[in-house]
């Protein structure tokens, strides 16, 4: 069984056991998250395919931790023009313990 997600405009294949991580949510660790955003949901042969979601359909999640991804450096530089620009990035991310799939 697994399920097609969609949060933090991004989606994702997750199955009941998956750890993902997805853009910043709020919460504490330990806190349930309902994802009701589900595109599809498969159980074997069956195939519940949404338009644009699958009505009554959710994905339980567990908050295991808030952090910040590496860095990612961003640097730009033109030659012969002395232009050099060096800027760095940590985007913020919330990894869930997918716990269920509810029909």
């Amino acid at each position: 069984m697994y399920a097609i997600i969609q949060t933090g405009g991004k989606q994702y294949r997750v199955s009941p056991g998956d750890v993902l991580r997805v853009e910043r949510l709020s919460g504490e660790r330990g806190d349930e998250v309902i994802l009701d955003q589900v595109l599809l949901v498969t159980d074997g042969d069956a195939v519940q395919v949404g338009q644009p979601l699958v009505p009554d359909a959710a994905v339980r999640t567990r908050i295991i931790r808030q952090g910040k991804a590496r860095k990612i450096l961003i640097f730009k530089k033109k030659r012969r023009k002395n232009y050099r620009r060096k800027q760095g990035h940590r985007q913020m991310f919330t990894a869930l313990q997918v716990d269920e799939i509810i029909l």
